[in-house]
């Protein structure tokens, strides 16, 4: 493709579709200077969340990334500066019925990486997750002294996946940054993610089902913080070759968390409680995030602030899949 005189950097998104992907689309297509072509398998993803490209910027092509055909023909129509990564298999409920599909996303990551060491990309930026941590042994989790001691699927494919990456920079000299992302919310999220199901049943006055006594314990990132922090380390340069935290500073449970949530609705919901999962709901998660706050550069959204923007939007429950 030839690309106008005025495009600095032609950039690759896979999973744009998808929450997390689609937050960093509308963040690179606001500057002129870029080009983003995403591509989406749909699996999970959806064209409502796509943005629109005011600077005609964007171009989204449904590609399965783990097809190699697939994607190899979007990386040969286009020449590529840096790669987000954004693609898999997400969800609690969905990764632990799916341990096959979720093993196939290594074929992806594989091809993504073969083809952009063998096109002149510079960058990939990895999107992993809090879960190749496993159950902590360390508080808080640090990029670099926490043990990754993931057991399932989806958490080992995370950790090979940045093992890949390490190993491409070694023998190829591909550049790389790795996301560690912990718990994350906003709008156009689906409801099974904790804050969007929450929120989904105390708006409606639903009961609330927790797993479990609710004592286990996350932190939760508002989706522009999360966006801003990756955007500056790939604008700036910054963190390049290493491994970033991407999350909230303050530990909250699971009970508490339903509670500020009928607080803040002014719901009459009740909270309801499950039997345990018999997997995948780790007791604690406390990221440190003194790389994050290098690249933030400003206080992070509060909890209640980030609820109230959810909730004014009112993109919520039109949006939820």
């Amino acid at each position: 493709m030839r690309y106008p005189a005025h495009i600095k950097n032609k950039i690759l998104v896979t999973g744009g579709a998808g929450f997390v992907g689609s937050g960093m689309v509308s963040k690179l297509i606001a500057d002129p200077e870029n080009y983003v072509v995403v591509v989406d398998s749909l699996l999970t993803g959806s064209h409502k969340k796509i943005p629109e490209a005011e600077h005609g910027n964007l171009r989204f092509i449904k590609c399965d990334v783990n097809d190699y055909k697939d994607i190899s023909s979007v990386f040969y129509a286009y020449s590529f500066d840096y790669v987000f990564h954004y693609a898999a298999v997400v969800g609690v409920k969905r990764t632990l019925q799916n341990p096959v599909m979720v093993l196939n996303d290594i074929t992806g990551i594989n091809n993504l990486l073969q083809l952009s060491k063998n096109t002149g990309v510079r960058r990939v930026f990895y999107s992993s997750s809090s879960e190749v941590y496993g159950e902590p042994v360390e508080f808080p989790q640090n990029e670099e002294t926490t043990p990754l001691n993931s057991r399932l699927p989806y958490a080992i494919v995370k950790n090979v996946g940045e093992a890949y990456l390490k190993s491409f920079h070694r023998e190829f000299g591909l550049e790389y940054t790795i996301f560690r992302f912990f718990n994350t919310y906003g709008p156009k999220q689906s409801r099974e993610f904790v804050i969007s199901r929450f929120l989904s049943m105390a708006l409606q006055n639903q009961d609330i089902t927790i797993y479990g006594d609710g004592s286990q314990t996350r932190t939760f990132c508002f989706i522009q913080d999360n966006i801003d922090a990756c955007y500056a380390a790939f604008k700036n340069d910054l963190y390049v070759n290493d491994v970033v935290n991407i999350g909230g500073g303050n530990e909250l449970s699971v009970l508490e968390l339903a509670k500020i949530i009928i607080k803040v609705t002014g719901s009459s919901s009740n909270i309801i409680h499950l039997p345990a999962l018999e997997e995948g709901d780790m007791t604690r998660r406390l990221p440190d995030t003194s790389k994050m706050k290098t690249l933030l550069k400003r206080d992070v959204t509060t909890l209640e602030e980030g609820l109230e923007m959810v909730i004014q939007q009112g993109q919520f429950i039109s949006l939820i899949e």
